[in-house]
């Protein structure tokens, strides 16, 4: 067989990947979207490579977090005269995200939606207590009343995602509207992230192996942040 024939059977199926909680959602392990996670994930892929396909993908995580916002039925008058019973978008949305790497993400956010507001959070861990710890958090004054996208590539043991979570809970946000939108994911962290916020939905690239020993995912891409902003 040649390298460039590889039938279908052998790219990842449905039936083949992890059974995962009904509020995680992985997209369709395509051909395309694998091609553009072993690119990002070469160590040689240069950094504008590496940005290129990685918005690749981050546009579709973002179009599909928003196939989970409610709509609503809405009729319009069509050049021809005819009308057409489509929906709209209910509900005002925001985007949140975890400093530094969540960044890259927030183009791909306002490529689909226009204006939208943007809200940051910065989680480090805490030396002392080696928890992860709110640093800086800046965020819509009205976001108690809107769906929010928490965006940040990587998860891997899920507790800066969780700190993050809870920022937006204690702001009024409730569990059932935020949305984490995430490239790559480790079973562990998606373990921790939904047992600790069953009503939170996930949207992830990918799912990996495992995390090392020192909870790095694997095989994973390296420090999304570095690579993408530049070290």
């Amino acid at each position: 067989m040649t390298p460039s024939a590889l039938s279908a059977s052998q790219h990842p199926s449905s039936s083949s990947l992890p059974r995962l909680p009904p509020n995680v959602i992985r997209l369709p392990a395509t051909s395309q979207l694998e091609a553009c996670l072993t690119i990002i994930r070469d160590k040689q892929t240069s950094r504008s490579d590496f940005i290129f396909y990685s918005d690749r993908i981050i546009r579709l995580l973002v179009e599909e977090g928003l196939n989970h916002l409610p709509v609503v039925g809405k009729q319009v008058q069509c050049p021809t005269g005819l009308p057409y019973n489509g929906v709209e978008f209910q509900g005002r949305i925001c985007g949140v995200s975890i400093l530094r790497a969540g960044e890259a993400m927030e183009a791909g956010l306002r490529e689909c939606c226009r204006s939208v507001r943007i809200g940051k959070i910065l989680i480090q861990r805490d030396e002392e207590t080696a928890k992860p710890k709110l640093f800086y958090s800046k965020l819509p004054r009205d976001i108690a009343d809107r769906w929010v996208l928490l965006l940040d590539p990587m998860l891997a043991t899920g507790g800066s995602v969780i700190k993050a979570i809870e920022v937006l809970v204690d702001h009024g946000v409730p569990l059932e509207r935020i949305i984490f939108v995430n490239l790559v994911a480790s079973p562990e962290g998606i373990e921790n992230v939904t047992k600790r916020f069953p009503a939170v939905r996930l949207i992830c690239g990918w799912i990996d192996d495992g995390l090392t020993e020192q909870n790095l995912i694997w095989p994973g891409l390296g420090d999304f942040g570095d690579r993408y902003f530049g070290a």
